[in-house]
């Protein structure tokens, strides 16, 4: 079926492929059309398959999940790719997110429904597993202190635009893109662009792409 979601395996353990495989073709509208071992494997497979979605662990040997990531989007920007990991640190999601992962979800969850993401991920959806997302009671209220222009700035600098892209695109000075990024930071309480592109995508603050 032309219509079915086609997805790229890659991780380096065959019997953890096999297992995803068979819980992914158990869904109709989902279709395996490719196995990767390890990153190179993975780079090369996505050149010639094209698949929608890339299933892609963290740590694999050489080239590795982040890698492979980056490369892959660096070439095919639109490429969605779901990181699969077995540690569900804040600094991994975090690396993983600013790579440009559409999402994060963690390869022991009792609970992991991994059809479900890949479909959700393929809709355009960020999947991040509940178990790494913290939950933050303040963060409506931050979101409240954004200016209209300051969310349309958050909303470009998740896109990945640089502040010279930002500035372009609003017809605004680059010192003034660079204050209203530091004014973002502060209302937020975040201090990286990795991290606030995390914060922004955990509470709904911007469209995902």
């Amino acid at each position: 079926m032309s219509d079915r979601i086609t997805v790229l395996l890659a991780d380096d353990h065959a019997l953890v492929r096999r297992g995803f495989r068979r819980i992914l073709e158990d869904d109709p509208a989902i279709e395996v059309v490719g196995e990767a071992s390890n990153g190179e494997e993975a780079i090369r497979l996505f050149g010639e398959l094209k698949p929608r979605v890339v299933v892609m662990d963290a740590a694999m040997p050489g080239t590795g999940g982040l890698a492979a990531t980056r490369t892959i989007l660096s070439t095919q920007p639109d490429a969605t790719i779901l990181m699969l990991s077995m540690h569900s640190e804040e600094t991994l999601v975090k690396q993983a997110m600013a790579a440009g992962a559409r999402g994060y979800i963690l390869k022991n969850a009792v609970d992991l429904d991994l059809a479900a993401a890949v479909k959700r991920a393929a809709a355009g959806e960020t999947v991040l597993d509940p178990t790494v997302v913290k939950p933050a009671p303040l963060a409506g209220e931050r979101a409240r202190r954004l200016t209209p222009r300051e969310t349309e700035v958050l909303q470009l600098i998740c896109n990945g635009l640089s502040n010279r892209e930002i500035a372009a695109h609003l017809d605004l000075s680059v010192n003034t893109v660079a204050v209203h990024r530091a004014n973002i930071m502060n209302a937020l309480g975040v201090h990286k662009t990795a991290e606030l592109v995390v914060y922004a995508l955990q509470h709904g603050l911007v469209n995902p792409l």
